[in-house]
This record gives C-alpha cells, structure tokens and sequence, in this order.
C-alpha cells in the first residue's frame, strides 16, 4: 500500500519550557486507535485517574513516582524506566523533578483483550 501523507519527524526536546503552572501535554502521533503525547510536567501531581485505554509511559528526562491504589504501591521512575498502565488502574503522579522538566513519552492504544 502506498501512501501521500509525508513522514512526521522533530525533536523531543524541542520548546521544552522549564517552568509551567500545569502539565503540558503534545500529541506527536496518532492513528488506528493508538496516539503517541509528549507530556511535561516541572513539579506538577495529577488527582487520581483511571483511563479506559492502556498507556505505556517512557521517563524520559526527569524524575516522578507514580502510586497505584490497588495495592498502594509507590513506583519512582528515572530516565530510562518504563510503566505500562493498564485501562482501568487507577493512579496519580505523586511527584514530579521541580527542578527541571520531566519529559515522558505516553502512547495510549486500546486495552489488550
């Protein structure tokens, strides 16, 4: 199959801001029910929160803990660390690196069956 929609390319860290009063978040990528967001967050928490779709977050640069309210569990990430959350698992951003961005790469797609 053959396409006329030009590659998407950029930067991760381009416009990154070092301070903002709420998370950022970009959409880099989407399609076919899947959607791929660059969020920033320079100190931010969120309130609790289940989604109906799966995320796979990425830390990129930064650090945060998430904690799960299923088993209470407190997750710390660094760059580098991984979490895929499944549709349903309620969760917050317990802490974000307030003293430089925290770059996280989500893709949210339909929970695996």
């Amino acid at each position: 199959m053959t396409t006329n929609r030009p590659p998407l390319a950029g930067n991760l860290f381009a416009d990154v801001p070092s301070a903002l009063a709420e998370e950022q978040f970009r959409d880099l990528a989407a399609g076919r029910g899947a959607r791929v967001t660059r969020i920033v967050s320079t100190g931010q928490t969120t309130d609790w929160q289940d989604s109906v779709e799966d995320e796979f977050v990425l830390l990129v640069t930064g650090s945060a803990v998430l904690r799960f309210a299923a088993d209470d569990r407190r997750l710390a990430l660094v760059p580098g660390d991984w979490c895929h959350i499944p549709a349903g698992a309620r969760h917050r951003v317990e802490e974000t690196d307030a003293g430089q961005p925290t770059v996280w790469l989500a893709v949210h797609f339909p929970p695996f069956a």
